[in-house]
């Protein structure tokens, strides 16, 4: 059964002006709860990585010692880093918390991703071959990209990016397709690649051979333990993110469908293309509050720790104009995730197609592009998506 919610284009914008002014408030609310909140993030992911870095010297404590570096390494990436780059505490004039500046313990270099994760998948959030983060370029995620034989294998490449997920995103602004099909060419890539290798080759010094150097005799003991590390924050971060985009219920997008939007289809976009997980705060701080990705969508630069106080506002908005609040428990979301990965491994005529929503917008466009609206007055689109239950 299908379900049909038609939005007018007074109600998008409506929902914009709403959105905007959550926004503008939270914004200039921010201050010394926010600054401080930040630099107790900072203190204890450098505790946790001083206390596994001496626990290394200490073989009964390796497990430990492992945990510790883990923490230290999701805090760093997630809480710290992805929401520095954000921007997030740009306000804050502080230059180890500066967009400009930060560089995380991760084999990707900070300004790469911050094109493909800040602009390409910010901007088009959702939208087929232009979001590359629909399916990082080697999974099908959205039944509306075409099927061919390579997508049996879709839970094992799955599986693989899992495990080595630092180096996928670190190979992600490469777009390895279009190498493959030969639209780049060494040219393309060259300065794209000389980042690669220098950032990747400071991490792999730093944690395989400067740090189980100096432990001595214990070096494989300690040379284990990164690579343990590694892989904890790896399928953390894999799960949170892929959590946060790909369960049941979160919808994609064309390129016409998106044409000139305005702020409030925009907003609307974000709503209908992210998913919440359900959890309680010391859960929400190692996940980066991505735990809240809808709000992340809806207000990137709007620092993280101030997206569960909004959370009540946003979802009191989709119950208000009949719009899905995409939240689950982790073991949900990440079974729904894995669940559509294997299902899309398959051509659709072979699947069983879910219950739908149709999302339908009155589109409207504003004074300055009118010459654009002229030739779609009275137009409407239908935007047909799997239905989820919250």
């Amino acid at each position: 059964m299908t379900e049909h919610i038609t939005l007018t284009a007074e109600q998008v914008e409506i929902i914009g002006e709403r959105f905007d002014a959550i926004r503008t408030r939270v914004l200039n609310d921010l201050g010394a709860k926010d600054r401080e909140y930040i630099y107790k993030i900072v203190r204890a992911q450098r505790g946790f990585e001083i206390a596994g870095r001496a626990m290394m010297y200490l073989p009964p404590l390796w497990p430990v010692a492992v945990g510790s570096l883990g923490v230290s390494k999701i805090l760093d990436n997630m809480e710290i880093g992805h929401n520095v780059m954000h921007g997030q505490y740009d306000w804050m004039r502080e230059p180890g918390l500066n967009s400009r500046e930060f560089e995380w313990d991760t084999v990707c270099p900070a300004d790469q991703w911050k094109h493909s994760h800040n602009y390409l998948h910010h901007t088009f959030t959702n939208v087929l071959d232009m979001d590359r983060d629909i399916g990082y370029g080697i999974l099908r995620m959205a039944p509306e990209q075409k099927w061919n034989p390579y997508y049996l294998g879709n839970l094992a490449y799955a599986g693989a990016l899992m495990v080595l997920f630092q180096w996928g995103v670190m190979l992600h602004d490469l777009e390895a397709e279009r190498i493959v099909k030969g639209e780049r060419k060494w040219g393309d890539i060259k300065e794209l690649v000389a980042g690669m290798r220098k950032k990747a080759g400071k991490q792999v010094l730093k944690d395989y051979v400067i740090f189980p150097a100096l432990t001595g005799p214990l070096f494989p003991l300690t040379f284990l333990g990164n690579m343990s590390a590694n892989l904890i924050r790896n399928l953390w971060t894999f799960s949170i993110i892929f959590c946060g985009h790909f369960p049941s219920g979160v919808q994609t997008f064309t390129k016409e469908e998106t044409a000139d939007e305005t702020r409030g289809e925009w907003y609307v976009r974000q709503m209908l293309g992210s998913a919440n997980i359900d959890g309680g705060r010391l859960f929400h701080i190692m996940s980066g509050n991505l735990s809240f990705q809808i709000e992340h969508h809806l207000f990137p630069d709007i620092p993280a720790n101030r997206y569960p106080e909004i959370a009540a506002e946003v979802r009191a908005t989709c119950e208000e104009f009949g719009l899905p609040y995409n939240t689950g428990s982790l073991r949900g979301q990440l079974g729904s995730t894995w669940k559509k990965i294997a299902k899309l491994s398959l051509p659709n005529r072979w699947t069983k197609q879910e219950p739908e929503l149709a999302v339908t917008i009155e589109r409207a466009r504003h004074e300055e592009a009118a010459s654009k609206a002229l030739a779609k007055a009275g137009w409407q689109r239908a935007v047909e998506r799997e239905m989820v239950s919250v």
